[in-house]
């Protein structure tokens, strides 16, 4: 299950106190902090509830079981990363990051052939963007820029959409400052 470092960054990143996330989720106060400080664990029945409320899904808040003791908070096994983003058709994103506790995240990107998001997104936040495959058309507001492998770009809290036209996926990493997922 997540971790209380995470828990807590989610909550922040979302501008929620712990008296509203608490009141959300029809828990106390105390629940919370008690959760956010690893001392009692989220069960399955508030699991759905919590990432109605955080807008992640469900198995974002499932923290995978590190394959070695040594390596948790430190490596992700590529079969071990966390789905992460807002689950819109065509797009598969996972978390890089151990965890969400540093100042930034690493997110693994997948855009489906042929697939589009026409609503343009904007968050406050920093983000850079490296195309690793495939090709990636990409909008700040009216501008267009078609990417390649090799190709990086940067959005600085201002909307953009994407749109994938061509016949191969298009993969991407992006750093996003702070945590958003």
């Amino acid at each position: 299950m997540i971790t209380g470092a995470d828990l807590r960054t989610l909550r922040r990143t979302r501008a929620l106190t712990l008296a509203e996330l608490a009141n959300a989720m029809g828990r106390s106060v105390g629940w919370v902090s008690q959760v956010e400080r690893d001392i009692s664990r989220i069960g399955p029945e508030d699991l759905e509830r919590l990432s109605a409320i955080l807008g992640v899904s469900p198995a974002m808040l499932a923290q995978p079981v590190p394959e070695a003791a040594r390596e948790e908070g430190r490596i992700v096994r590529a079969d071990r990363r966390r789905p992460v983003g807002d689950r819109h058709a065509g797009l598969k994103e996972s978390l890089i990051s151990p965890d969400l506790t540093d100042s930034f995240e690493i997110v693994h990107s997948t855009f489906a052939p042929g697939q589009s998001r026409e609503e343009p997104v904007q968050r406050a936040t920093q983000e850079v963007g490296f195309i690793l495959s495939g090709q990636l058309d990409i909008w700040f507001d009216a501008e267009k820029f078609s990417l390649g492998a090799g190709d990086s770009f940067r959005i600085r809290n201002e909307p953009y959409r994407w749109a994938n036209p061509y016949s191969v996926p298009a993969v991407a990493l992006w750093v996003i400052s702070p945590p958003v997922y």
